[in-house]
């Protein structure tokens, strides 16, 4: 995956860019979906002129916070009724 590279002045390490198109590729979902997280505040996105780049930080940083806690996903699965084991 290309990003585009460049150096924040403030910090001494370079800042990765990714385009819309990479970065939807890299979290697996459509350009749509992405453009949806970003007008909605939950991943950051930077214009420059016409074009829109993510950092490969946010982006990471989307991904670890949409992390699934163990024990939320019970409504998904549903509870076997007349189960003779019980």
């Amino acid at each position: 995956m290309k990003g585009i590279t460049r150096y924040n002045p403030v910090m001494s390490t370079p800042i990765q860019w990714l385009s819309t198109a990479e970065a939807a590729k890299y979290l697996g979902i459509t350009s749509r979906t992405l453009y949806r997280f970003i007008d909605e505040g939950l991943i950051a996105g930077y214009r420059f002129g016409r074009v829109i780049r993510l950092r490969q930080t946010d982006v990471d940083a989307f991904i670890d916070a949409s992390r699934i806690q163990p024990g939320t996903l019970e409504h998904l699965y549903p509870e076997v009724v007349g189960d003779s084991r019980n």
